[in-house]
């Protein structure tokens, strides 16, 4: 039996999504999160030792990160494969695109959109009065200097990526758009959000509309404003 941890409103929604997706039956452990300071609660540290959402368990294998976690369910539920292109050198091109978004979503892309919550907590952390304006003076020039525009970067990419191909991977969709869907939706919500993107804004709109996805939310809770892990 496969038994999901999973944390609420986190990146552990792609997992039961990926699942749902392939059809396959799942046990569904959840997870809240500490109401000041929105982190995982210690109890994940039972399951693995950095204490963090997803985990999976299959028999007695456990394995953590999401890209793992989807490449693993692919691999090894996925012979008709319908979320994960042929083998090489069928589609060499697909598979390659495949492999590249399913590592940048976290490799690359969600970094940005970390350090733009990081910097929103900094200007709403409590603190004493004199101190406030030089912590929003740096997160600020953070934001200017570099964040912003790491952002911006990364979401050009995705929407000139989205802007030839409909999916990530290429025609059809793949466990590379399921991992790719976070950054998008935690986009969504911080710094310029995706405002001038309508590529974008279709993509999420596009997945939204897939029964799996609504099957997973509806067994894991909706991902009102994503957060780490």
């Amino acid at each position: 039996m496969i038994t999901v941890h999973h944390l609420e409103n986190s990146r552990s929604l792609r997992v039961l999504w990926m699942l749902e997706e392939l059809g396959l039956e799942y046990a569904l452990k959840q997870y809240p999160r500490d109401p000041k300071t929105l982190l995982a609660p210690p109890a994940l540290r039972e399951v693995h030792a950095l204490g963090k959402a997803p985990v999976l368990q299959d028999g007695t294998r456990v394995l953590a990160e999401s890209g793992a976690i989807l490449d693993y369910l692919a691999d090894r539920y996925d012979s008709a494969r319908v979320l994960s292109p042929p083998p090489l050198p069928a589609d060499a091109q697909e598979r390659m695109d495949y492999r590249y978004w399913l590592h940048y979503a976290e490799g690359s892309a969600m970094p940005p959109m970390l350090l733009t919550l990081v910097l929103s907590r900094i200007r709403s952390a409590p603190m004493p009065f004199f101190a406030r304006p030089i912590a929003r003076a740096i997160a600020d020039k953070a934001e200017k200097g570099f964040v912003g525009p790491q952002r911006r970067l990364h979401l050009e990419w995705m929407e000139r990526r989205l802007a030839d191909s409909p999916w990530f991977a290429g025609d059809r969709f793949t466990a590379a758009d399921i991992q790719m869907s976070f950054p998008i939706q935690a986009a969504a919500g911080r710094g310029d959000g995706l405002d001038d993107k309508p590529t974008l804004r279709d993509f999420l709109r596009r997945i939204e509309q897939r029964p799996g996805y609504q099957r997973a939310v509806a067994r894991g809770g909706s991902l009102d404003a994503p957060r780490g892990r």
